[in-house]
């Protein structure tokens, strides 16, 4: 259980994400994550870095559950904080990354999805927002990188999630293929990418990154804010206890997940 790194090719590392029983994150494990996504890129020997993750999802979020039995706020802070230096650890990353996504992509799986270079993903995969169910805000800026403006903000406002098919659809998503390929297309663009010129692959990220028209640190953390002013107001509190406390539903995810379908 964690987060695991693995070179199963030459100038290839993938990073794994394995936290049962669906992939959402306890505060140490956001930071995890930002320091093996940064380490692999820091890698000179790296030229692309595949984020991929193990068990019934990619992400479904933050741990609620630990968010509810840590008296105060210093589980929201750690959770905003730490999943700030994920996504900011993969849009940063030196060289290109490529998410693999299975299953659910939810909450800040859409964060760090979003801040990729590339998204293949399994037939099976979606994605969504389900922020305003948990009485959270935020990865807006990371969700409008992957559709249209005024689908983003429909999704947003219903917590409706979207096929990897309609992704591809919209051009997010490089390639859709069955669950039992996933691994072997992600490598394979990320194969592709790594025959590349490695100091030009980061002048390269470097140049993109530059010419982005928004700046998602920037805006993310201005979400971030609203975040803090729906819990300092006790709106956040409600709708994460009421989800806590709710039955389960494995179609959507049980109350141990972070976020739900």
């Amino acid at each position: 259980m964690g987060v695991s790194t693995s070179a199963p090719h030459a100038g290839v590392a993938v990073v794994t994400v394995d936290f049962p029983p669906v992939n959402a994150l306890p505060v140490q494990g956001w930071y995890e994550l930002a320091s093996a996504v940064r380490g692999a890129g820091r890698d000179p020997d790296v030229r692309c870095v595949v984020l991929a993750a193990a068990g019934r999802g990619f992400n479904a979020g933050v741990d609620i559950k630990e968010m509810q039995r840590t008296e105060g706020h210093q589980a929201l802070i750690g959770a905003n904080h730490g999943c700030y230096e994920a996504f900011a650890a993969v849009y940063d990353c030196q060289v290109p990354v490529v998410a693999a996504v299975h299953g659910f992509c939810l909450g800040g799986g859409i964060g760090l999805v979003g801040n990729a270079d590339a998204i293949v993903a399994s037939d099976d995969a979606t994605f969504g927002l389900p922020e305003l169910d948990r009485g959270a805000l935020g990865a807006a800026t990371h969700l409008a990188r992957l559709v249209p403006q005024h689908l983003m903000r429909a999704l947003y406002y219903t917590s409706r999630t979207v096929t990897a098919e309609e992704l591809h659809r919209h051009g997010s998503v490089w390639r859709v293929v069955p669950r039992a390929e996933l691994s072997d297309a992600a490598l394979e663009l990320a194969r592709e990418i790594a025959t590349k010129d490695g100091a030009l692959l980061r002048l390269a990220k470097a140049a993109i990154n530059g010419i982005d028209p928004v700046d998602v640190h920037r805006s993310y953390r201005f979400e971030q804010g609203f975040t803090f002013e729906a819990n300092l107001s006790g709106i956040a509190e409600r709708h994460r206890e009421a989800f806590v406390s709710g039955p389960s539903d494995l179609s959507g995810l049980s109350a141990e997940a972070g976020e739900r379908r």
